[in-house]
């Protein structure tokens, strides 16, 4: 690819992204209107996933649910991605699969969020981890179907040792990546700004590898992810006037996992999304470790209530997190453009 046409393709995925950006920007009070007067808000949860009381994370959060904010605002984001991929940026190639995505685990974030809302805030407060899990693995065995089936796709790079041949294997490994990423970032999703600001950087690294692959229409996917992004964090950053809920985080998540099959870049998410890894990771651990020996790793679960916990500000929290997905994100680019994938 020469400098002219990077610069051309540059041009259009930049567009895309401020297009997004606007339109999100512009829907934003409409959502506002509806989330205030109908009172989308957020009820806290009393009980973990193992079955014991928040004690530690609700005294931490006791604040911010004091105030009342509405969630389910990642709604403005789809619909924004959705309406200018499909209005400029279609792709049966490229853009099918991580918008499908997209909708369809918003699909199930927003029946969970519809779920929250209602509730009285007692129990988990929403759909049992058991359901979400099984209706995001049929839509990401859906996805794999045509990913394998209808693209073809049946290798996975690995950095520096070339394409490794599955056939029919790349199913069950496509199905992983998206569970396993839609669940990791819903984990994040905890701190004002939090995973908007890890997602934003996820996004951005790979929409330019998919540019620098020559992936055209998917770069500008993941830019126009990028675009809704950054309006969503306009509004997000502490204190957040509201949250994505679940309808944005599996949405973004399980998009991030179709996006980082279609460049063929699986083994450099766990290092371009480290801090993905850690939130799920430190979640897993404490889950284990509870059931296995009746006892925390963690003062809470997951790592960023943990720091908190141990006395680090919300922001400080956020703020670093970034600095690190930051510093790992161009990392993650440089190994793809050592690796073997452009």
């Amino acid at each position: 690819m020469n400098i002219h046409t990077l610069v051309q393709e540059l041009n259009t995925t930049f567009v895309l992204s401020v297009i997004a950006f606007l339109l999100a920007m512009a829907l934003t009070p409409l959502y506002t209107y509806f989330a205030y007067r109908y009172k989308f808000w957020k009820r806290q949860r009393s009980d973990s996933t193992t079955g014991e009381k928040l004690t530690v994370f609700n005294k931490m959060q006791a604040e911010k649910f004091q105030r009342n904010i509405p969630t389910m605002a990642g709604a403005i984001g789809i619909v924004a991605i959705t309406v200018v991929t499909i209005g400029l940026n279609l792709d049966r190639a490229q853009t099918w699969l991580p918008l499908a995505a997209l909708l369809g685990g918003g699909a199930v974030g927003l029946l969970d969020d519809i779920v929250n809302v209602r509730s009285d805030g007692s129990g988990v407060a929403g759909l049992r981890s058991w359901l979400k899990f099984t209706m995001i693995t049929v839509i990401a065995l859906v996805l794999a179907w045509f990913f394998y089936v209808k693209l073809g796709y049946t290798t996975v790079h690995i950095p520096f040792f070339g394409d490794w041949q599955l056939g029919p294997w790349i199913i069950p490994l496509f199905v992983f990546a998206v569970v396993a990423t839609g669940n990791a970032v819903n984990i994040s999703d905890g701190l004002d700004g939090l995973a908007g600001g890890l997602l934003s950087v996820s996004y951005c690294i790979f929409g330019v590898i998919a540019l620098l692959q020559e992936h055209l229409a998917l770069a500008g996917f993941c830019f126009t992810v990028l675009g809704a992004l950054l309006s969503y964090l306009w509004f997000n950053i502490y204190p957040a006037r509201f949250f994505m809920g679940d309808v944005g985080s599996f949405a973004f998540g399980t998009s991030l996992g179709v996006v980082t099959m279609l460049t063929n870049t699986l083994f450099l998410l766990p290092i371009i999304g480290i801090l993905f890894v850690a939130e799920a990771g430190s979640s897993l651990i404490q889950i284990l470790s509870k059931k296995l020996f009746h006892r925390r790793v963690f003062i809470s679960a997951p790592l960023h209530q943990h720091l908190q916990a141990l006395g680090w500000p919300e922001v400080k929290v956020t703020m670093r997190f970034w600095v690190i997905a930051c510093i790992t994100g161009f990392f993650g680019l440089l190994m793809a453009l050592g690796g073997g994938h452009i």
